[in-house]
Parts: structure tokens; C-alpha cells; sequence
């Protein structure tokens, strides 16, 4: 073999083996991938049971019921509702009327367990994807903060 030959080899194997590295890499991030959806979003095209995802919105007024370590509270956008339970230590800043994007899977009877809450982290903070859908239905208004 020539020394032309060989450093076209060298370099071709090189590519499989960065390809194959890419293939498994992505392959194994697969599963760990989480879409954001808001509540209505999930009322018109619901996921499979048990897929993972991540809901945005606001904490319904009226809706936070804790029971020792296990809290439920309705996430919503204005026009759809999640139920959602969690449990352990909620975020300092979680209130009714505030922001927050809940992780975790939804259960075919439609309750979503989170494993983990978060909530808005100054003044001004509400999720870019909750603030959008809120816009979308008109109900969401420049410079308003999520307790307004």
C-alpha cells in the first residue's frame, strides 16, 4: 500500500468509528429527551401514557393541596387544566398564580407526577414557551408578571 492509500484508510476509519460514536450518542439520548407542552396542548393531542415531558404554566388559584410531603396543584394555561402530583420540598417561590414548569409523565387517568417543580426565580419570570401560548390566546399582555 501506498502512503496516499493508507492515509485514506486511516482517515475513512476514522469516520466510521465518529459516526458509530454519533449513532450510539444519540441513540442513548433518545429516551432522555423532553418535549415542553402547556395544558392545552396536551387537552387537544394528548401523549402516549407514560412518555416523559415537561408542562409550563400557571399554578390554578385555589388548587394546592398538600398532604404531608405530597402536594397536588392544577397547572393551566387559561383555557386547559393538568392535575399534577409531586413529592418533596417545593420551591421557595412556588405560589398559586405564579409560574411553573412541572417535569415528569402523565398516567392514563390523566394526572401527571412530577418529579420535579420548578417556579419563577424574580419578578419578571414566567417560561418564553408560557408566556407564548398565553399571547396566542390573548390573554397574556406586555410587561404583565405572572401574578397579575
Amino acid at each position: 500500500m501506498t502512503r496516499k492509500q493508507r492515509r485514506l484508510m486511516n482517515i475513512g476509519l476514522i469516520g466510521v468509528v465518529l459516526a458509530a460514536a454519533v449513532g450510539l450518542i444519540l441513540y442513548a439520548l433518545g429516551d432522555d429527551i423532553v418535549f415542553f407542552q402547556t395544558p392545552t396542548q396536551i387537552a387537544e393531542n394528548p401523549p402516549g401514557s407514560g412518555k416523559r415531558l415537561r408542562i409550563g404554566g400557571l399554578v390554578e388559584t385555589g388548587s394546592v393541596h398538600k398532604d404531608g410531603a405530597r402536594v397536588e396543584f392544577v397547572v393551566t394555561d387559561t383555557n386547559a387544566t393538568v392535575r399534577v402530583a409531586y413529592v418533596g420540598l417545593l420551591p421557595d417561590l412556588f405560589r398559586e398564580g405564579q409560574g411553573v414548569v412541572v417535569e415528569g409523565r402523565l398516567s392514563p387517568d390523566g394526572l401527571f407526577t412530577a418529579d420535579s417543580v420548578l417556579a419563577k426565580h424574580d419578578e419578571k419570570y414566567v417560561p418564553k414557551e408560557v408566556v407564548d401560548a398565553l399571547k396566542a390566546q390573548g390573554v397574556w399582555q406586555e410587561g404583565q408578571t405572572a401574578t397579575q
